[in-house]
């Protein structure tokens, strides 16, 4: 199946790149992995069930070590969101992409990788009237055919309008998986991704308090651990971001990943600072100070990355 063409759909976002002079030449201690091992199957499982990954259409720069160990974040409803982050690689424009089938190729690819965990994320697709949450739903039900022990973390959109109706459609099939007696380790992510102060450029078309309501009703009406990322890097100081960790756990939250904002092309976000791998250090001890019961921060830390570790 073709993915819709980019060329009709990209808008070329304009921004200020002065403030990239401030930041320093990339720091040594940043590296993007090679692929190796598993990456060729991965590449296979993927491409040959017409699926779509954030590792990819986000220009992830993990992807060469994920895929070499076998594992990949699969990105529904196609590859073109409605929004347009100035931070994200993803195509923005007006999706008309949908495929019902969708659900079960991917639960065919998951099967074809052997995996154990799987993290599911989409664009936003603010045009449709549950926000996507269905595919969610169906895929969930999909994979639990193949496999009724698989590990489950969503990295879900703000759900824009339709909060409370995508959280119940989601909410019955996870609720199934819990009554079904099994073990199964289950996260419910959605990212800030920065701080307050910055959502009109970083994050055009979302709400701070938005992103914060979708992660109270995770934990309040689903009654699973919630998770969340930010990015490092584009001018926060260390005063902002320990407020985003206090509203986060002031809502729930129990997982944080942290990490550094990389600029995917220049028509993105200029990177303002590369932090210090003492600051990220200083982060996390931050956000265990406050309670947060998995806590990684790093450079290369994404909101996927390790995402199947359970230790704290």
């Amino acid at each position: 199946m073709s993915k819709e063409s980019p060329v009709s759909n990209v808008r070329i976002p304009v921004f200020d790149h002065s403030a990239e002079k401030n930041a320093s030449r990339m720091p040594l201690w940043i590296r993007q992995s090679l692929g190796s091992n598993k990456f060729s199957d991965t590449a296979k499982a993927v491409h040959s069930n017409s699926l779509n990954t954030v590792c990819e259409e986000a220009s992830c720069p993990n992807r060469g070590e994920c895929w070499s160990h076998g594992t990949a974040t699969f990105m529904l409803l196609g590859d073109t969101c409605t929004r347009a982050c100035g931070f994200c690689n993803v195509i923005t424009g007006k999706p008309t992409w949908f495929d019902d089938d969708e659900p079960t190729r991917i639960a065919t690819a998951v099967k074809e990788m052997g995996l154990d965990y799987i993290v599911l994320t989409s664009v936003n697709r603010d045009d449709m009237p549950d926000g996507g949450a269905k595919i969610f739903a169906d895929t969930i039900t999909a994979l639990r055919k193949n496999k009724p022990d698989i590990g489950l973390e969503l990295l879900t959109p703000d759900f824009n309008r339709c909060q409370e109706q995508a959280v119940e459609i989601i909410m019955s099939q996870l609720n199934q998986v819990k009554d079904n007696n099994v073990d199964v380790q289950m996260v419910w992510g959605h990212n800030v991704e920065t701080i307050p102060d910055f959502y009109k450029t970083v994050r055009k078309g979302s709400d701070y308090q938005r992103s914060l309501k979708m992660l109270e009703l995770a934990v309040e009406q689903v009654g699973i651990e919630a998770k969340s990322a930010i990015m490092m890097g584009m001018g926060e100081t260390e005063a902002q971001v320990t407020e985003v960790l206090k509203d986060l756990r002031s809502v729930g939250v129990q997982r944080i990943a942290m990490g550094q904002y990389l600029r995917p092309t220049r028509y993105h976000l200029p990177v303002k600072e590369y932090v210090s791998l003492e600051q990220f250090e200083e982060y996390e001890k931050i956000a265990k100070d406050l309670g947060f019961t998995w806590a990684k921060s790093g450079p290369m830390v994404r909101s996927s990355y390790h995402a199947e570790e359970i230790q704290k």
